[in-house]
């Protein structure tokens, strides 16, 4: 299904699911951004997360130890893509996740290190992303089934 397919059929749950969730959520209705916390779940905003790992199309790759994300309640986004530093605006609606455009500083790294930022960056922004949470460990999961694997930066 083609992205505009899944952004029209998303669209009217997605808005149903919003209204909802500002009603019953926390978080400032002028912000587009809002954080519901369940009881035992670990909050996706607010925190820092290190990336473990990339699962594209059944293969896994490993983080460089470098790559981070952040995403706060006013709907920033901000961390390091295995390389370089990104910042972005983020929409969060309960357990779903959309990431605006990538900006990014232009350095080159290593091959490995540089692929593994592209498909990093591809799979932050191909649409709408499930989030699971769960204690110290977090997982983006996209309409194709590609998932992000998080992990809890330890304070300090």
């Amino acid at each position: 299904m083609n992205r505009y397919k899944k952004r029209m059929i998303l669209a009217p749950a997605a808005a149903s699911l919003a209204a909802l969730m500002v009603a019953c959520g926390s978080g400032r209705a002028d912000s587009g951004s809002v954080s519901v916390q369940q009881p035992g779940r670990q909050p996706v905003t607010g925190v820092d997360w290190r990336v473990d790992g990339l699962t594209v199309g059944g293969t896994t790759r490993h983080a460089p130890a470098s790559a981070r994300l952040r995403i706060d309640e006013d709907g920033k986004a901000a961390g390091n893509l295995g390389c370089n530093q990104f910042s972005a605006r983020v929409t969060v609606h309960g357990d779903h996740l959309t990431f605006g455009d990538l900006r990014t500083t232009r350095m080159a790294c290593a091959p490995d290190r540089m692929a593994f930022e592209r498909a990093l960056a591809r799979a932050l922004t191909t649409g709408t992303l499930l989030a699971t949470a769960d204690h110290a460990k977090l997982t983006l999961t996209d309409g194709d089934g590609d998932r992000i694997h998080l992990s809890r930066n330890a304070p300090g």
